[in-house]
């Protein structure tokens, strides 16, 4: 059991370690932001439609809260590594940090990463905040069970994301909080398969293309709700 737990340390250690923990990790994060931008575009067909899809997801209990777990903890362990193997490169490289060089055969997407993947975390901060434990929201704990699904008075969450995304203040830390996360992605999902090993030279023009247009895909989907409210297309 302990040459079991020595390897796995040693290859936590390792570079491609690392570069899978990285790479496994925001896979995940990956399908997850599809997936969640998928039910919030459910609010498109009305109160009803979002609000059946978030009573479903209420109706898993404690499953519910472990999942939740279980994704900023996968947002933690992405960003840690990710640091952890920046400053190891940094170091192979023999960056001091102050020198001044001019990026080679990069993109701002990929020089920005940590960066805004720090961001990132700020926002995920503030969404749970605001729609998971309603934090400051009036259409909080006090109005938990105020819209009638077929009989059963469940939560409004369509009330509460267009009351939410009614200020422009709010709005606009969303969108540029997509903006980062579109950045990101279109470097890290393309990266995935690199790291995994599934590119050449010859099809890595290909997976650079995928990443981007996933990442164009995510951001006009998830910005279009906020922008909805905003301009009163969504009441």
């Amino acid at each position: 059991m302990s040459a079991l737990y020595s390897s796995i340390f040693a290859f936590l250690r390792s570079s491609l370690g690392r570069k899978m923990i990285i790479a496994v990790t925001g896979l995940g994060l990956a399908f997850f932001v599809l997936g969640h931008m998928a039910g919030n575009l459910l609010i498109f067909l009305g109160p009803e439609a979002l609000n059946a899809y978030g009573h479903k997801l209420k109706s898993m209990g404690p499953l519910l809260w472990v999942a939740r777990i279980g994704l900023l903890v996968m947002v933690g362990l992405h960003i840690y590594f990710t640091i952890k193997l920046t400053q190891e490169n940094r170091v192979a490289r023999g960056d001091s940090g102050y020198a001044v060089k001019k990026p080679r055969r990069s993109t701002l997407a990929s020089r920005t990463m940590i960066v805004s993947g720090l961001i990132l975390l700020a926002f995920i901060v503030f969404h749970v905040l605001q729609f998971t434990v309603h934090a400051g929201n009036e259409y909080g704990t006090a109005a938990y069970a105020n819209y009638d699904l077929a009989g059963t008075k469940v939560h409004d969450v369509y009330a509460m994301v267009v009351h939410g995304f009614s200020s422009w203040l709010v709005s606009g830390f969303y969108i540029l909080s997509m903006a980062l996360l579109c950045l990101h992605l279109s470097h890290g999902v393309s990266s995935v398969f690199q790291s995994l090993g599934l590119t050449t030279q010859r099809t890595w023009p290909l997976f650079k293309a995928v990443g981007i247009g996933y990442a164009m895909l995510i951001f006009v989907g998830n910005i279009s709700i906020p922008l909805s409210v905003l301009f009163g297309i969504v009441k």
